[in-house]
């Protein structure tokens, strides 16, 4: 019988998919690295989040399969397990919906101030004339990545009313941007014209601090950044930099370089919302990631093949 070791949150109705197709399954969603570290190797398959790093195992071992109930690949080595014949797998679609809708969530907090006025409210201070906010109606929205979630971020801006401009290294058909009524543009006037930018990119060597000070300084004075894909992508010296010095006229995170984030002067500029990685936090993305990474565990293990998540 397979043994799956499951080493994060996962849902009931998952956790029965698998045991019902035979698969024995092991529930460990509180384990440390450590703990990890030392059993998963001994397990035929493993189902991780972001909460621990899946590093290459010895040849000989039982480990055939990885996957990631999320988007992201960068804390599981995925190359040197290729190279040792470990198939990794993760569950984009799933958590798509939810990132995309806290990065509107996001844009939205920015643009009418509503952390600083819960905030101050909360200190029984009524700032209502010292807090002007804009419309997202009319504005320019530039996308860096369009994938699955850049396209649910364009979908909703569209429905507002917002100008789309879009930059990624794929170039698009005509018709797949008229879907979402974009302009695909280069970085650089991607940065120049919006008045909000979004970033939807994985962290890879080419994306590696992608936005730093010279791609901040490209930027409107008036202009937000919103960042709800990976830690690393942003340059984030730099962005305290320019939020200090006002080039930019704010900047909302979800995701740091790292996690938590102990940069405590970065998280106390005012004109900074921050949030603690909670894009996939909700209970509908939670369940579909759940379900198609115990999908794709059965039909792994069970001989019959998925198609690989990319």
């Amino acid at each position: 019988m397979p043994r799956v070791l499951v080493a994060c949150s996962f849902s009931g109705e998952g956790i029965s998919v698998m045991r019902k197709a035979g698969l024995e399954v092991d529930y460990r969603p509180s384990i440390t690295q450590e703990e990890f570290d030392r059993i998963y190797h001994e397990y035929d398959a493993v189902v991780v989040r972001g909460n621990v790093r899946v590093k290459p195992v010895a040849p000989g071992g039982s480990l055939r399969v990885v996957v990631r109930a999320g988007s992201g690949l960068d804390n599981i080595a995925v190359a040197e397990l290729d190279r040792i014949g470990v198939k990794v797998y993760n569950t984009p679609d799933a958590v798509a919906e939810s990132v995309g809708e806290l990065a509107v969530a996001l844009m939205l907090s920015l643009a009418r101030g509503v952390v600083r006025s819960a905030s101050a409210l909360s200190r029984g201070e009524w700032i209502k004339h010292g807090v002007l906010g804009a419309e997202l109606m009319g504005k320019t929205l530039g996308i860096i990545g369009f994938g699955r979630i850049g396209r649910v971020v364009a979908r909703i801006a569209r429905g507002i009313g917002m100008k789309i401009l879009v930059y990624d290294v794929l170039k698009f058909a005509t018709e797949d941007l008229a879907e979402y009524g974009a302009e695909q543009v280069s970085l650089e006037e991607l940065l120049a014209r919006s008045d909000f930018v979004t970033i939807h990119v994985p962290l890879k060597e080419d994306t590696r601090l992608l936005i730093g000070e010279r791609e901040l300084s490209m930027m409107k004075p008036t202009a937000y950044l919103i960042n709800t894909s990976r830690g690393g992508v942003v340059d984030e010296q730099a962005l305290k930099k320019a939020l200090r010095e006002g080039r930019i006229a704010g900047a909302a995170l979800d995701v740091f370089s790292e996690e938590p984030p102990r940069d405590l002067e970065l998280l106390s500029i005012p004109n900074l919302v921050a949030t603690p990685h909670i894009g996939s936090q909700t209970r509908e993305a939670q369940e579909r990631a759940s379900l198609e990474a115990a999908r794709i565990l059965v039909e792994e293990l069970t001989g019959r093949r998925p198609s690989r998540a990319t």
